[in-house]
Order: structure tokens, then C-alpha cells, then sequence
């Protein structure tokens, strides 16, 4: 099981590569899913036939928390839960992970990390920072993608419950913040860095922050990446033009 477990998590970060108008990803999820299904070739020929139709059949989601639902199917087949089931879990499944991957990584990491590698580049650190971005990123994408599927050969038809409780729903809302704070502070910072004299960016960073955070606090729900993104920028350009 630990050869199929490494098999299916390589293949997991090719998912797009068979991606159709007709079942999206749901031939990649097939091919990642095939490793994991072997032991039930030999157990059940007549189960591990209609698990691999079933594997590569219509799904839609975030392609790096496709693993969830590899580890949920997969664990789902092998306790033979009735197939009628197991194609209802994989409907269920396409819109939480879509919505929870393309808050998290789209609307969240990704500009999350973009504005700090601007902020990092106006403050002088070079094009280390963008390595670091990089890095940082692929990391939290192979850390994610190992999770996923840990989680969802753990949990099997119970995935619902395990994403529920897990991490995974809390980041995606706090990545957002930092998003929009990054990006609106990096935003104004680098326009101004384009012209001389060059300001303090760390400390003009660091005070729209400290300000924003503050005004933050009391308003609690009420604040959305995109308000936070916004107050950061005005802030940021009133330090940034305000400073000699």
C-alpha cells in the first residue's frame, strides 16, 4: 500500500494533464486512483472493475485537494460501500473542494505570496525573495497534496466530517486576509519605489500593517480580503507619498 500511496501521489500533480469539457478531471482522478485500487484487482476482480470506471468518471474541483477525494473513493471501494453511494459521494465532493482550493491557493496564497515577493523586492532583499516564493509555494502545494490524500483514505464516505474539522477551512479565510493585505501594501509601495527617492518600504510595510491590523480588530466578520486589500492600499500610498 505505501508503493501505491507514493504512485498515487505523483500522480496526483498531473490530475489536468487528461482534463476534458466532458469529465474535467475526472481521468486524471482515475489514473491517480488506479495504484491505490491494485489490492482490490486480486481481492474482488468484479469490484475493482466497476471501482475503475467509476474512478474516472465526471469530477470538478480544485486540482490540489483532488486527493481528498482519490483517499475517500478509494478507501470507499474497498469497503464495499455500493457503488449508487460512492458516485453520490463523488458528486457531493466536486463543489466543497472547489470552493474551499480556490479560496485557499487562487483568491489566497497566490497573491498572498506575489505581494510579499514585491514587498520583498522593494525592500531590498533581490531576487532571492522571488526563490523563496517559489519555494514556499511548491512546498505548501506537495505538504497540501500529501494531506489530502492521507486524510482521505483515513476518512473514507466520513471525508465530509474530516475536512470539517480539519485545518483546511480556517486557513482558507486567514490566507485571504494576508492576501489582501499584501497585495494592497505591495501595490502603492512598488509604484513609489519606481520613483526616487526611494522611501522606507519595510517601514511604511510594517506601519500600514500595525494601522490595519488595529483598525481590524473591532470590526471582526465584517472584514473581507478585498476591504482589507483596499485600506491597505489607501494606507500604504498615504505613508508612501507622505514620506520625504
Amino acid at each position: 500500500m505505501i508503493a501505491g500511496f507514493l504512485q498515487a501521489l505523483r500522480r496526483l500533480f498531473l490530475v489536468q494533464g487528461a482534463w476534458s469539457y466532458e469529465r474535467m478531471t475526472g481521468v486524471g482522478i482515475g489514473y491517480a486512483s488506479e495504484p491505490l485500487l491494485e489490492d482490490l484487482r486480486l481481492a474482488d476482480p468484479t469490484r475493482h472493475a466497476e471501482a475503475a470506471v467509476r474512478s474516472a468518471e465526471y469530477f470538478n474541483s480544485h486540482p490540489y485537494l483532488a486527493g481528498l477525494a482519490v483517499g475517500a473513493l478509494v478507501r470507499a471501494e474497498y469497503d464495499q460501500v455500493p457503488g449508487a453511494q460512492v458516485s453520490r459521494l463523488r458528486s457531493a465532493l466536486t463543489s466543497p473542494l472547489g470552493a474551499l482550493g480556490d479560496q485557499l491557493f487562487w483568491a489566497g496564497l497566490v497573491p498572498a505570496l506575489m505581494g510579499l515577493g514585491i514587498l520583498g523586492v522593494v525592500a531590498g532583499l533581490g531576487p532571492w525573495i522571488l526563490v523563496a516564493v517559489v519555494v514556499v509555494y511548491n512546498a505548501v502545494r506537495v505538504a497540501t497534496t500529501w494531506w489530502a490524500l492521507s486524510t482521505g483514505l483515513a476518512s473514507g464516505v466520513h471525508v465530509g466530517s474530516a475536512i470539517a474539522r480539519s485545518w483546511l477551512p480556517r486557513a482558507a479565510p486567514l490566507v485571504g486576509l494576508v492576501a489582501g493585505g499584501s497585495v494592497g501594501i505591495a501595490l502603492p509601495l512598488a509604484a513609489r519605489w519606481l520613483l526616487p527617492p526611494r522611501p522606507h518600504a519595510m517601514t511604511i510595510a510594517l506601519g500600514t500593517l500595525a494601522v490595519a491590523l488595529l483598525a481590524v480588530w473591532p470590526l471582526g466578520p465584517r472584514v473581507n480580503p478585498v476591504r482589507f486589500g483596499v485600506g491597505a492600499i489607501g494606507l500604504a500610498a498615504l505613508l508612501a507619498w507622505g514620506l520625504p
